[in-house]
């Protein structure tokens, strides 16, 4: 009878099981899959004990293979897993959390040094390994903490290359002598992905603070109104009457309630529409500084953020915001400043939002992904709800602004404390409600074409002329107008990106308001990537009877130096010009003008001359 062959393991494996399963006892990286563990000793050198890969195919693939022949003990090997583990839990492979730096588009490009981020990396994970005390933690030298381990892995990256550091092999990484990440491309995620690592590693982590404390106080841990942010927000109904308004109407909700839902909030959001502000429970704060993240959400709401937005960059806008309120909180000495996600510089302040944000748009490699209370490259005002509610009720923004403006009113008369004067102004302006797009446009036309005085003419008698025959009297006749001297010139993009309903505003605009304005003919030329001119057309004809050419690409010159240069067009007339918005950035106008765009559209540079946004949802 043949003998049984055992398969003997060797007993660097078995340390390396060992580790395994002191990994999977451990109450938070227990709760991560081992499915993504590679057990083996294919693509490693002889003296490397593990790396970690990501790609991204239909999903995401991340991997961390184990070098079974490497000696290292139990404890060793289970720091190791878990360090690979964070590789991919924090996202160290996706774009978004490289250092880059925003294009022409505002789309976020990665420019890194791959070795000195994989330190950088290694360098925030010991960090954290070392504070939860797993594993056979490694002694960060001095020469390292001098680059702020407590800092994000971004901060560090920027430390590293500011003093010029070059990579330094098996240090922290898992792979000897090489850089333990391994991959071919940043990770890059549409509009509706997210990283399943991260997510994973969320609830994982939302989980293991559940079970400790539960164990610590031997009872099921309960959210009620007794949580120290629902305290901080019964605080402001109660003391702050400025706020107090704002606070009963939004409801406070704990994340850790719903982590699959609100798996993307680092500290705090608000939704406007729904009104509801989203709190992450796990991240830390105590009760003064949750008064700080709690005041600059009902700022965001009351001072209508979300709707002043205006076709900015939304991401880009809310940065702006948060600079603007996180300036006033510090001067009104409400709460206490977090220690992350909090967006301030002294440089910027006394600007408004709109200051604020050119200033961005001028430096975006300066204000590049920065973290706000939401997260990096992730604004924390809602602005459409979790739901993809397009449509808010009215009630609810006329709700903010009137308990902002009354929680002015008793804040003041009651001497409450101190509030800065760009707040107050801020808020005054909610009390006057701003000017219709079509009256704007109206008294543009007022400055160009004044009323026109009619005369008195002996050459035709006037109807009362029969009841005093011996008395002549003058008849009263409309103003002599000279050919072309009272008219304006209508460039209309006709490009692809302009809807019929858009083109068909437009034109009733302009033909409302030349009949209006006694206009008698109007300059009316459509372009795309050409001009077309039509010559002077009545108003009547430009309501209903013009049949629009073009409809190609976007470029609007053509139209504007035609106009200009054009020796039957006199050279102070005016050109209104209506567009979406999509148009060339260095387009050169000469002579006065305006634009008519729709709402939330935004031109692609700051003109000089009147911007009427109207609303196309008619």
């Amino acid at each position: 009878m043949a003998k049984k062959i055992e398969n003997k393991i060797s007993p660097n494996e078995q340390a390396l099981r060992d580790g395994i399963a002191l990994v999977k006892q451990h109450p938070l990286f227990g709760r991560l899959s081992f499915y993504d563990c590679v057990v083996g000793k294919d693509r490693m050198g002889k003296n490397c004990a593990a790396k970690v890969t990501c790609e991204k195919y239909w999903r995401v693939e991340g991997r961390y293979y184990l070098n079974k022949d490497c000696p290292r003990t139990p404890p060793e090997w289970a720091h190791i897993i878990a360090h690979c583990m964070l590789h991919l839990c924090f996202g160290h492979f996706d774009a978004e959390r490289m250092p880059g730096y925003f294009d022409e588009n505002h789309n976020w490009r990665v420019d890194c040094n791959r070795e000195l981020w994989n330190m950088a990396c290694d360098i925030y994970i010991e960090k954290f390994l070392a504070d939860v005390k797993f594993g056979a933690a490694r002694i960060i030298p001095e020469e390292i903490m001098r680059f702020g381990t407590t800092q994000s892995e971004l901060k560090i990256y920027d430390n590293l290359v500011r003093n010029n550091v070059a990579f330094k092999e098996n240090i922290f990484g898992t792979n000897g002598e090489f850089p333990d990440m391994e991959y071919e491309n940043p990770l890059v995620y549409k509009e509706n992905e997210s990283n399943e690592f991260t997510t994973r590693f969320s609830y994982a982590l939302a989980e293991s603070v559940r079970k400790v404390i539960n164990n610590a106080a031997n009872a099921d841990l309960k959210e009620d109104e007794s949580s120290v942010m629902h305290k901080a927000a019964n605080w402001f109904i109660s003391h702050y009457p400025l706020l107090g308004g704002i606070a009963t109407g939004f409801k406070v909700i704990d994340t850790l309630q719903s982590p699959e839902k609100f798996r993307d909030i680092s500290i705090a959001a608000v939704n406007v529409i729904d009104g509801e502000i989203y709190v992450n429970g796990g991240a830390g704060l105590n009760f003064e500084e949750w008064k700080f993240v709690l005041a600059h959400e009902y700022l965001h709401a009351g001072l209508q953020h979300h709707a002043r937005r205006k076709g900015r960059d939304f991401e880009l806008w809310n940065v702006a915001c948060d600079f603007v309120i996180n300036a006033w909180l510090k001067e009104m000495q409400i709460g206490v400043m977090p220690s992350r996600g909090l967006l301030y510089d002294e440089e910027l302040k006394n600007m408004s939002a709109e200051e604020i944000y050119d200033e961005i748009i001028r430096n975006l490699k300066k204000y590049a992904k920065l973290e706000g209370f939401r997260g990096y490259g992730k604004g924390d005002i809602i602005a459409d709800g979790y739901g993809g509610s397009l449509s808010a009720p009215t009630t609810l923004d006329e709700f903010c602004k009137n308990a902002l403006r009354n929680g002015l009113e008793y804040h003041q008369s009651s001497g409450r404390g101190y509030v800065p004067a760009g707040l107050i102004e801020e808020i005054k302006a909610l009390s006057m409600p701003p000017i219709p797009w079509d009256v704007q446009l109206a008294e543009w036309f007022d400055v160009f074409f004044a009323p026109l005085e009619k005369r008195r003419s002996y050459a035709r008698p006037s109807r009362r002329q029969s009841a005093t025959p011996d008395i002549p009297r003058p008849s009263l006749l409309p103003a002599d107008i000279p050919e072309h001297s009272r008219t304006y010139g209508v460039i209309i993009d006709t490009s692809g990106s302009m809807s019929p309903t858009l083109i068909g505003l437009a034109l009733g605009a302009a033909a409302s308001y030349s009949v209006a304005k006694e206009v008698p003919l109007v300059r009316v030329v459509f372009c795309d990537a050409d001009a077309y001119d039509i010559g002077y057309v009545t108003p009547e004809d430009i309501a209903g009877r013009v049949m629009v050419e073009g409809r190609g690409g976007t470029v609007l010159q053509p139209a504007v130096d035609l106009l200009q240069n054009a020796e039957d067009f006199p050279k102070d007339a005016p050109l209104l010009i209506i567009t979406d918005g999509e148009i060339e950035p260095d387009l050169i106008i000469k002579r006065e003008h305006a634009f008519l765009i729709p709402e939330g559209k935004r031109l692609p540079f700051r003109a000089w001359g009147k911007v009427f946004y109207f609303d196309d949802r008619r």
